[in-house]
Order: structure tokens, then sequence, then C-alpha cells
């Protein structure tokens, strides 16, 4: 059974893993100082840490379907208070808003008669703002619309009061970023061209820090 594989998991976490990072776990046990938010979608294929090579502590993360950002103050839940509470009190520097190829809720924008059936999901759909309407659609499209998804989610991002007034203090970054799985890729948008981008990296902080595959 699957439950039994994830104890099994804890078993070897709590004899393997944990007494060689005691250390870290007990700093962490007692406050957080993340470096940045990071709002993906729940989809099973996507593990922020693992993508991001970051260790416990460094993300805070706020997973929901689409990576959807109702705008303030609609839908005020879940997501908007993580926002706040990421951005007006832990005052993370760097807000990152990630999407991914193949995303299930963006087939859905296309096609919403399809989930009709499933309330909370097709209602969710419209703050996908998907005009759109394409019950099989080309690779092409789909990644399209899965960028153009991100780049709405930023703006409703600046609508949220703790989002916009840090903005205007100066001292918080907005990123969008699709992550596409086959190649293993990640691309971000570039305000300026309004073009997803392959990022440039700063190859020293990353070559300076062991990887979490190592560590973990």
């Amino acid at each position: 059974m699957p439950i039994e594989k994830f104890l099994g998991g804890i078993s070897r976490f709590q004899k393997d893993v944990y007494p060689q990072h005691q250390d870290l776990f007990e700093k962490l046990a007692i406050g957080q100082r993340p470096e940045a938010l990071f709002i993906t979608c729940a989809d099973s294929r996507i593990d922020p840490c693992l993508l991001t090579q970051t260790k416990p502590g460094e993300l805070f993360i706020c997973r929901v379907i689409g990576n959807i950002v109702p705008p303030y103050p609609d839908s005020l839940g879940g997501v908007s208070a993580t926002i706040e509470y990421a951005v007006g009190v832990l005052r993370v520097p760097d807000v990152i808003v990630c999407g991914h190829t193949d995303c299930g809720v963006i087939k859905g924008a296309l096609h919403p008669d399809a989930l009709s059936s499933f309330g909370a999901v097709w209602n969710w759909l419209r703050y996908a703002n998907v005009q759109s309407r394409q019950a099989n659609p080309s690779s092409e499209l789909l990644l399209a619309v899965t960028e153009q998804n991100v780049v709405t989610q930023l703006k409703n991002l600046r609508s949220h009061p703790a989002v916009a007034n840090r903005l205007l203090e100066g001292n918080l970054s907005l990123h969008g970023w699709v992550y596409h799985i086959g190649p293993g890729v990640v691309t971000a948008y570039n305000e300026k061209s309004g073009k997803f981008e392959t990022p440039e990296v700063e190859e020293a902080r990353a070559g300076a820090q062991d990887s979490v595959n190592d560590k973990f």
C-alpha cells in the first residue's frame, strides 16, 4: 500500500537523514527566514526544492492547482493568506510564480466543459483568464497559454496589499517561471521583451554550494 511506502520513507529519514543534518533541523525548529515565496502548481511532478536545489528553510512554498493567485480581494483564503504571511510577516525578498508544461488546469481552462462536474475546479479555472477554447490544444498553444497564465498571476499578485506595499518600498521582486518537465529546464519571464527566456545563471553562487542531492 502507498501509505506503507511513505511510512517507510519517514523511518529512513529518521534513521539515516536526520542524524546527518541534526544541527540544521534543530536551528529550523526555533524559526525560519526563507529567501523566497515559491508559488507553484500542486502537480505531483514538481518538486520545488529539487528543482531549485535548496535546503529546508530556504523556500516558503505555496502549492495550488494551476499556480493561480486570485486577485485581491477575490477568493480570500489559503493562497492570499500565504502571500500575506510570506511577504508581510516573513518579509521574503522574492516571489516566484512557477508554471509548468502539460498542466491539467491549463488544459481544463482551454476546455472547461470537461471539468463541469467538478464545481470547485471549474470555478477556479476562471482565474487563469484563458479566452481561447480548444479541446485538443497543440503543444505550442498549451505552452503559450501556460506562459500567459504565469503573467496573469504576476499581475494578480500586484493587487495584494502586502505585495503592493513592498513593491512601493522597493524591496520585493516578482519573478515568473515555466518549468519544462521533459528536458528539465526553466524559462523566466522578461518583462522588457514580454517573452520567456532561458535565465542567466550565476554559476559562482551555484558552484559554491553542494547540491541538495549530495546533502539529502
